[in-house]
């Protein structure tokens, strides 16, 4: 089956491509391996010079890396050039910092001398989200690169133009073949790769359904693993905050990335004393967004990532209402063509409903 790029916001197929077959999965886990015991003899300083390379070229291509962006997953072509920018200065703080960061630390033990030294562990495989298709993965290569690591990406399937440009990058930049590659493969997959003695070890951001998949893999070749799974953050107002700002940071954060976003608001608990005004701010105010084309500046809020975003949330909404949860804005699929989702707000949330406990990619 290929793997689709379709922009959210039109549903329009920008570009189409075929997985990897077995064997060309094993040539790019060989240039990888092969590429290791190279690369890790390199100097910090010799790292440092691709990497602040790469950064320059995040900032001179920050307008075409940001449409890519908000071509494929839908964000707002204002929070995409953010993005880059944050790209950017994490490629030049680990430049910068790394080699202090990595020094050996002397341990107080009973023995002569004791420290701890940071070695390069090997090849890398990162399972990546599409929420951030380039801080997601920047923030896992840039300190690993500097570390002496190498890295192997299987990205969110459908953000794979913005996989390849990572590659692309990292290349112009002047990183030796292998030392970066994509793999535009299925999940399943990337499961498999973990039992392949050329990983040293994994990370993957995702859904806890996936990390506890993906662990279990990594659990039985005894590798390390980092895992950054979902959860449902609480926002919380008290009677001594001020409201108008709660308000507007609570919409912001809700918001965030159009409502996709591991660390934003999901959960408002309110003080009885200013719950009813501020639900009533709130309301107007996710009322009062403007839903659009993320390429137009006025956007405040663009489509989901995809139609199976969509059809997941607008399910989980239907399931909390029919627990007994209250709507009180939107509540429904936006009309016409994109993956666009009203902004909704829901109270008297029960407790045996999905909203009580779990986390929405949007609400």
């Amino acid at each position: 089956m290929s793997i689709n790029s379709i922009n959210p916001t039109n549903g329009q197929l920008l570009n189409s491509f075929e997985p990897l077959s077995d064997t060309e999965i094993h040539e790019k886990l060989r240039r990888a391996a092969f590429a290791f015991p190279r690369f890790r003899k390199l100097s910090f300083a010799d790292r440092a010079k691709m990497m602040n390379k790469a950064s320059e070229l995040l900032e001179a291509d920050q307008e075409e890396i940001a449409r890519l962006a908000t071509m494929e997953m839908g964000k707002t072509l204002r929070s995409a050039r953010d993005e880059v920018a944050k790209c950017a200065w994490a490629c030049r703080y680990y430049a910068e910092h790394s080699e202090q960061l990595l020094q050996p630390e002397s341990v107080a033990t009973e023995a002569r001398r004791s420290y701890v030294c940071y070695e390069p562990m090997g090849v890398i495989l990162a399972v990546m989200p599409w929420n951030f298709p380039f801080w997601q993965v920047f923030r896992f290569i840039a300190p690993n690169l500097m570390a002496g690591n190498v890295g192997l990406l299987k990205h969110a399937s459908n953000v794979p133009q913005c996989a390849l440009k990572v590659e692309e990058i990292l290349l112009k930049a002047g990183f030796p073949e292998g030392v970066f590659q994509t793999l535009l493969i299925a999940a399943p997959k990337a499961e498999s790769l973990l039992a392949d003695d050329r990983i040293a070890a994994a990370t993957l951001t995702g859904s806890e359904n996936a990390g506890v998949h993906f662990g279990m893999a990594a659990a039985k070749g005894i590798k390390k693993v980092v895992l950054e799974l979902g959860g449902s953050d609480p926002f919380i107002v008290m009677p001594s905050a001020d409201l108008e700002q709660a308000v507007t940071n609570g919409v912001k954060s809700r918001t965030l990335n159009n409502g996709q976003s591991c660390i934003s608001a999901k959960r408002f608990i309110l003080h009885e004393e200013i719950a009813d005004e501020f639900i009533e701010r709130f309301v107007n105010q996710m009322k009062s967004l403007v839903s659009g084309d993320p390429m137009d500046a006025k956007t405040e809020l663009g489509p989901l990532a995809t139609e199976d975003a969509r059809r997941s949330l607008h399910a989980d909404v239907l399931t909390t209402l029919s627990c007994g949860a209250t709507v009180l804005a939107g509540g429904k699929p936006g009309a016409g063509i994109g993956n666009f989702y009203q902004p909704t707000v829901l109270v008297d949330i029960p407790i045996n409903s999905p909203a009580y406990r779990e986390e929405f990619l949007a609400q």
